[in-house]
C-alpha cells in the first residue's frame, strides 16, 4: 500500500515539476538554439554554455521589457503570445506523453492534450505578466 502511495505522490510531484518547466519553454528553446549556434561555430563547451544562458536570459528580458514599456494592449498580447506558444506545445507534448499509454489514439486524446496545452499556455502568460508588472511598475 505504501508503494502505491509513493508512486502516486511521485507522479504528482513530477507532474507539477514538468508543468513548471513547460511554462518556461521559450527561454529553454532560445538557450538551446544559442548553444547549438555557438558550438557549431567552433567554440568550446564553456563558451557555448554561457551563450545558451545569455540567449535564455535575453528572451525573458525582451518580453519583460515589452510588457513594461509598451502600452499598446495588442503589442503586450503579442509578446505574451510569443512566450505562450512554445509553452502550449510543451504542455501538449507533456500530456500526450502521459495519456497515450492510457487512451486510444483519437479525438479524446487530442482534446485532453489540447486542453493541457491551453492550460500551460495561460499559466505561462499569467506568470510572465505578473513578473513583468512586478519588476517594472513603480
Amino acid at each position: 500500500m505504501s508503494l502505491v502511495l509513493l508512486a502516486i505522490s511521485l507522479s504528482i510531484a513530477l507532474g507539477v515539476l514538468a508543468f513548471r518547466f513547460a511554462v518556461f519553454a521559450l527561454p529553454v528553446m532560445a538557450g538551446i538554439v544559442a548553444f547549438q549556434q555557438v558550438n557549431e561555430g567552433g567554440a568550446g563547451f564553456g563558451l557555448s554554455f554561457l551563450a545558451g544562458l545569455a540567449g535564455a536570459a535575453a528572451s525573458v528580458v525582451l518580453v519583460i521589457a515589452i510588457l513594461g514599456f509598451a502600452r499598446n494592449p495588442f503589442l503586450r498580447l503579442g509578446a505574451l503570445g510569443l512566450f505562450a506558444v512554445p509553452a502550449a506545445v510543451a504542455g501538449y507534448a507533456l500530456a500526450h506523453g502521459i495519456a497515450k499509454h492510457s487512451l486510444d489514439p483519437g479525438v479524446m486524446l487530442t482534446l485532453i492534450c489540447g486542453g493541457c496545452g491551453a492550460v500551460v499556455a495561460v499559466a505561462a502568460m499569467i506568470n510572465l505578466n505578473a513578473l513583468g508588472e512586478g519588476l517594472l511598475d513603480p
